[in-house]
């Protein structure tokens, strides 16, 4: 049986489809496209079996190998991370808006998770949940920061320190007027940041800093490639739908 060609038939072809996907903001059917292309690849090459011994244990090196393969692309997957700005679409409107649901937004379900099939997925969930999830990931960022100083009293009592130094700069800078004299208050201002780098180098600050930046870069990178992209206008959804009930 021969079928004719319809010509009301649109064919086209895979990139300008996701081209298209991208411009028009339907990133999250990308993710979901690309995971379910990759899942069928991955069952396909798993459903060929040999039919004798010779060819059951070359089919046995081939899995392991392809094991190998697979351990390796994961790994180069996560290296990718490390090798493009996460920031370079984040803007300071990112940071004005309403925080997403931390437990239907930003954690979700066990389905919210999966690992990318490849690093321009992982770029692109990490891209996108950077700008979703940026209040999210500036609060954890913070809780790590006060964990960290918890951890290191000196360092604390060290950033008090600088903060009521400055705070007493401020007092001094009205009290005395020192705006009419800006050669006193130059010299000052330059007592005062030599001041606060001796103390925060003293009272080991910058070793909280880089303990909180470090594993709070690693938990929004882990989170943000592993997390599914989801509908732009979902979390605002759950919102108003929590605002209804109540």
């Amino acid at each position: 049986m021969v079928f004719t060609a319809n010509p009301l038939a649109l064919s086209v072809p895979e990139p300008a489809f996701e081209s298209w996907l991208r411009d028009s903001g339907y990133l999250e059917i990308l993710d979901e496209r690309t995971s379910d292309l990759h899942r069928l690849s991955a069952a396909t090459a798993t459903t060929a079996k040999p039919h004798n011994s010779a060819a059951g244990s070359t089919f046995s090196s081939i899995n392991c190998s392809g094991f190998l393969l697979s351990l390796f692309s994961r790994f180069w997957t996560l290296f990718s991370l490390l090798t493009f700005n996460p920031f370079s679409k984040l803007v300071a409107d990112d940071f004005s808006g309403d925080t997403p649901s931390w437990t239907l937004a930003f954690f979700g379900s066990s389905n919210s998770y999966s690992f990318p099939a490849s690093p321009s997925q992982a770029r692109l969930r990490v891209q996108e949940n950077v700008k979703r999830f940026a209040r999210n990931y500036a609060l954890l960022f913070i809780v790590f920061l006060a964990c960290s100083l918890y951890q290191l009293p000196l360092a604390l009592i060290g950033l008090i320190s600088c903060l009521a130094l400055w705070d007493i700069f401020k007092f001094c800078a009205d009290r005395w007027e020192l705006y009419r004299r800006p050669y006193l208050r130059q010299t000052l201002l330059h007592i005062a940041q030599c001041a606060t780098a001796v103390i925060l180098f003293f009272s080991n600050v910058q070793l909280a800093l880089l303990c909180a930046v470090g594993v709070s870069y690693a938990v929004f990178i882990l989170h943000a490639s592993f997390r599914k992209l989801t509908p732009a206008k979902q979390s605002q959804r759950d919102g108003n739908r929590r605002i209804d009930q109540r």
